[in-house]
């Protein structure tokens, strides 16, 4: 298991280099990451929340497959947008609603090294461009107008404090 880093973190706002080594130790620290993601009852987690700069995460969302992304890109994004409201293992506690592309289609790699593509609305596509943020040193809150950032980031703070 690992533990999760929090916002502040210098690794969350860095863009991570891609994996190039499809190893042992990369399956033993995806799996890790599960217990990790399970324990803090998430549905994604990316490399970087764990204090790793590398190109990768992870998402189980309940009542599909648990999944890996290695060296994700987005390949198409709809133009609809949709609201869903989102949270993050990095910034526990407090939520707000994003605007994100409500279908996408993602290019990536597995965990033994074998390139997939997954076409992806709903949830599953929210978990993605969420996580993949994170490879690209972005937090939810950076998606925000100035004053929601603010009341989130207040809102954590003074959860924080508590």
């Amino acid at each position: 298991m690992f533990d999760i880093y929090t916002i502040g973190a210098e690794v969350l706002r860095q863009t991570a280099v891609p994996v190039s080594d499809f190893n042992d130790q990369l399956r033993s620290t995806i799996e890790a990451m599960f217990v990790s993601m399970e324990r803090g009852h998430g549905i994604g987690l990316a490399a970087p929340q764990i204090g790793i700069s590398q190109r990768f995460f992870i998402i189980k969302i309940e009542g599909d497959i648990g999944r890996t992304f290695i060296n994700p890109e987005l390949v198409l994004t709809s133009p609809e947008l949709v609201d869903y409201e989102e949270g993050c293992l990095s910034i526990p506690g407090v939520y707000a609603k994003v605007n994100r592309p409500g279908t996408i289609k993602v290019q990536a790699w597995n965990e033994k090294g074998r390139p997939f593509n997954l076409e992806a609305d709903g949830l599953l596509a929210r978990v993605i461009q969420h996580e993949l943020d994170h490879l690209n040193g972005v937090l939810f809150t950076d998606r925000l107008s100035e004053r929601v950032r603010q009341r989130v980031l207040e809102q954590y703070e003074k959860r924080m404090r508590a």
